[in-house]
């Protein structure tokens, strides 16, 4: 595995450097400014966005926040966690997934969890693969108004 260090995004000019990859795993987003809006709302929720840095930019994703709920006591949630596509097999995301474990316990948290879409098999077996196993199916409906 190539070397690159772990750190978080914390300035807009290094939050615009990740939205190329995170635009891999979200693709609605409109742009980066659109993104770094966003991400700023989020901060107000304690989002976090670690990355892994390759000669200045980003290559690995993983967006984070501490939760806590009567479900699972305090967590950590991962919202977002992606490798730039040419950058796959190489182990990021399990690096990631190392280091928001390591926070998670530092946190005194009980669980790390995450969502991934049912129909994306490969996300689930590299989270089998990582030690993660499915405990809920999570519903939701859609709250857009339609058009008259």
């Amino acid at each position: 595995m190539d070397d690159a260090p772990l750190r978080h995004a914390e300035t807009e000019a290094e939050l615009r450097a990740c939205f190329p990859v995170m635009k891999e795993l979200r693709p609605h987003l409109q742009g980066p400014g659109d993104f770094v809006e966003r991400i700023a709302r989020m901060r107000a929720e304690g989002y976090r966005l670690l990355a892994a840095w390759q000669s200045g930019s980003p290559i690995a994703l993983a967006g984070y926040r501490l939760q806590e709920n009567l479900i699972y006591g305090k967590f950590l949630y991962v919202d977002d966690l992606v490798v730039a596509g040419n950058s796959r097999g190489r182990q990021w995301g399990a690096r990631l997934l190392d280091e928001l474990e390591a926070a998670a316990l530092r946190e005194d948290c009980r669980r790390l969890v995450l969502d991934t879409a049912l129909s994306n098999a490969l996300a689930q077996r590299f989270y089998f693969r990582q030690g993660l196993l499915t405990g809920a199916m999570r519903f939701s409906r859609s709250l857009e108004k339609q058009a008259a």
